[in-house]
């Protein structure tokens, strides 16, 4: 009988351990999806999650815990098609060989759930390490910025696909959306510019942190990355749409805008972007964004040339 007796307090002590544990009543909140990744340890499909492509400074942690996990400053792309970091936050990962012995599974430590998979000795950087976690597994808190050092930039540069490419991979820029300015039809969308005559220009929206970048290093930049002295589109893209000009906000970006156009001049250079002040931006179709990071190619069009 007092076996019995301790046998049931040792189960009732585990199950109110259980209950306590404040990530418990998550696990019945997660997506059918979520669980098989999770507690399944299944995977999600490539370049399906929603932080393959992110970018932002911040701290992911666990699904169902909230554990911080990683940095943003350790993920990397490896063009795997899923989240890629070649480090951990200390003592967050656990690291577990598959039953098979092929390969080593990445877990939370603090809940044990299903992150993805860890390799080693690949070369992608140098640290030789490979996260590679299914983005269902994980949380993003994004580093906040103060409202006042973030800015927008508006550049036409040819076909928005290449200009996005170089341009988001300037330390301190946000993000990179491709859409269309410059026109008089109200929310147009890829077809209506190309086939209606809308008077739209193939536009990059800037999302940037002046306290760490520039103006004007975002428009050195954009005059080195496209050829600014094409008057008929950018390379073999001949059009209306893909002529070179930057929307300007302020007396400020005309100015330096300006100047820097100037500078190219008296290097010989016969400058056809145009200078125009900033009218309502429109993004362009969700396949138009990242398509360069989606693809796992490059431009065909835009190359930098250093001019200043």
């Amino acid at each position: 009988m007092q076996k019995i007796v301790l046998i049931l307090c040792v189960m009732a002590t585990w199950l109110v351990a259980e209950t306590l544990k404040p990530w418990s009543a998550k696990l019945n909140t997660l997506t059918p999806l979520e669980r098989h990744v999770i507690i399944d340890k299944g995977t999600e499909r490539a370049f399906s999650g929603k932080y393959v492509y992110t970018k932002e400074d911040g701290t992911y942690t666990c699904k169902v815990c909230g554990a911080p996990l990683y940095r943003s400053d350790d993920k990397f792309d490896s063009h795997c098609g899923w989240p890629s970091f070649d480090d951990a936050i200390p003592g967050a990962i656990k690291e577990v060989p598959d039953a098979d012995g092929r390969r080593t599974e990445i877990v939370c430590a603090n809940c044990g759930a299903h992150l993805g998979h860890v390799f080693k000795g690949e070369g992608f950087t140098d640290k030789n390490v490979r996260h590679c976690v299914n983005s269902v597994s994980l949380n993003f808190d994004k580093k906040s910025v103060g409202t006042s050092a973030l800015k927008k930039a508006y550049f036409a540069g040819g076909c928005f696909w290449g200009v996005e490419y170089y341009l988001e991979k300037i330390d301190g820029v946000k993000e990179v959306t491709s859409g269309f300015m410059g026109g008089h039809m109200k929310d147009p969308g890829y077809y209506d510019v190309v086939r209606k005559d809308t008077g739209h220009l193939e536009t990059v929206e800037v999302v940037y942190d002046s306290s760490r970048v520039s103006y004007e290093t975002l428009a050195k930049t954009f005059f080195e990355i496209h050829d600014p002295t094409q008057v008929d589109g950018q390379g073999p893209d001949i059009g209306s749409q893909y002529l070179s000009a930057v929307f300007v906000s302020n007396t400020e970006e005309r100015k330096t805008i300006e100047r820097l156009i100037g500078i190219l001049e008296k290097k010989g250079l016969k400058i056809a972007t145009k200078v125009l002040p900033k009218s309502p931006f429109y993004s362009a179709e969700a396949y138009h964004q990242d398509y360069y990071e989606r693809k796992g190619s490059t431009p065909y069009c835009h190359r930098r040339i250093k001019r200043f």
